[in-house]
């Protein structure tokens, strides 16, 4: 039976840019390769999983507000992940009412 590696925090920043129209991450993992890299996203939270051979990085974290998921953009390097998401627009889906 393989021994369960150890997990450490990842370091996360998150900020929302001075336009306020997207969060960004920026999330360091050092001596992980990118492919060793497993971020999931909804539109309210996120998750990483990322391994080196030693031990394991994890994040879990609830945004401010909401996001547009799929619109996610990362990119890897020096062991600096930054991660840009668009922030929903908070009115979005929201119905007219009818004023009699």
């Amino acid at each position: 039976m393989a021994k369960e590696k150890l997990k450490m925090a990842a370091d996360v920043c998150s900020y929302v840019d001075e336009e306020k129209n997207q969060i960004n991450l920026e999330i360091c993992v050092p001596g992980v390769k990118k492919e060793n890299i497993h971020l999931k996203m909804l539109d309210d939270s996120f998750n990483l999983f990322a391994t080196r051979e030693d031990f394991d990085y994890v994040a879990a974290s609830a945004f401010c507000c909401p996001v547009k998921s799929k619109s996610a953009k990362a990119s890897y390097k020096d062991g600096m992940l930054k991660v840009s998401i668009k922030l929903k627009d908070p009115m979005a889906g929201a119905h007219t009412v009818a004023i009699h």
